[in-house]
């Protein structure tokens, strides 16, 4: 089978998702072709796994202090360069199109009149599950921005609906850490802000990575450019991590049993509801800015939860090989049987 993958990159969470599911379609023997788009080419890193992509400009989300900023995101957008990238995409050698929320693929298919199916978690946003922060216009933007023919949700818990556990690829849980180990990631907020709050709590050690690293005079305090594999391992063995509120990063850190506190974006409904989703199941806390009350009652917090999810990536080609039956709940609740969560002391 022949497919073709195309990948929101706005974000690296979507890029962390397509990169699990390429060892997967790759080791099935599928022959994928991806492309990338809503960041500059120069800013993708560790590519390897894709063996070769595409890259469009796409469209992406302007983000300003923390909160996104719609009137921006519609001025910046290049409607032109977009309406030619999607009548050039040329879909007719493909078996299959996957989008995960990229909207130059889904658009090509929408148009092309070719099914498309959607893989990630704003597909989940289509069922019952918690939602809060509404706002019109981010409605809106979630069920236009990348339309599907077929979407397959995932989220942290099934909340009763036909979504799947999240797709990670984590090593096993670790067996020590770094006592006061802190890794935050919180790249849409000002750098200098975010070091300024966390300068006071000179017992823990942070390790901040963001896309434009800042020079920290803090013993304490370690800055780092982006970098998947640093980034691993600097996660591996923490206590815990600060980030914003995105759900690939998350679902990593519940896999490795991290305390988690999570900074949603302001003006984002799919973060602000992953926030009270993590509240809901007691997953984690979050803070609504970045204030140093609400870090440090995080920080003196001993207590975290360990999920283990089965293998979301070959589930999801295994039902691609097998023709892609309609997704029922009798089919979720076999995967979620095998999903255990754990209260862990940190």
């Amino acid at each position: 089978m022949k497919i073709f993958y195309g990948v929101q990159g706005t974000g690296n969470g979507h890029i962390t998702r397509a990169r699990v599911m390429a060892k997967e379609l790759f080791a099935a023997g599928f022959d994928v072709d991806f492309q990338f788009t809503g960041r500059p080419s120069d800013q993708f890193f560790d590519m390897q796994v894709f063996n070769g992509y595409q890259h469009k400009e796409g469209l992406t989300f302007n983000t300003d202090k923390g909160q996104v900023n719609y009137i921006k995101s519609v001025l910046q957008a290049k409607p032109i360069t977009f309406v030619k990238d999607v009548k050039g995409l040329d879909l007719s050698a493909y078996d299959l199109v996957i989008s995960d929320f990229e909207p130059v693929t889904a658009w090509a298919g929408k148009t092309k009149k070719v099914k498309v199916l959607g893989i990630g978690h704003q597909y989940a946003f289509g069922h019952d599950i918690p939602r809060t922060g509404y706002d019109p216009l981010a409605d809106l933007v979630i069920k236009n921005f990348a339309p599907v023919s077929t979407g397959v949700g995932l989220h942290w818990h099934h909340f009763g609906q036909p979504i799947l556990p999240p797709i990670i690829d984590t090593p096993d849980f670790p067996k020590s850490t770094v006592k006061n180990k802190i890794v935050v990631y919180l790249p849409f907020e000002i750098q200098h802000e975010v070091i300024r709050h966390l300068c006071p709590f000179k017992n823990f050690q942070f390790h901040v990575y963001s896309p434009v690293p800042v020079e920290s005079k803090y013993e304490h305090i370690t800055c780092y450019p982006l970098s998947r594999e640093g980034f691993q391992k600097d996660l591996y063995d923490s206590t815990g991590i600060i980030s914003n509120a995105g759900f690939e990063l998350a679902s990593e850190a519940l896999q490795l049993g991290k305390k988690i506190l999570a900074k949603p974006l302001s003006s984002q409904m799919e973060q602000i509801s992953n926030a009270a989703a993590l509240n809901q199941l007691g997953y984690g806390h979050t803070m609504n800015k970045i204030q140093p009350d609400s870090i440090e009652e995080w920080l003196h917090h001993k207590h975290a939860v360990r999920i283990t999810y089965p293998n979301i990536a070959k589930v999801i080609v295994d039902w691609m090989k097998e023709g892609m039956p309609a997704i029922d709940t009798e089919f979720t609740e076999q995967v979620w049987e095998g999903v255990d969560v754990l209260q862990i002391d940190v």
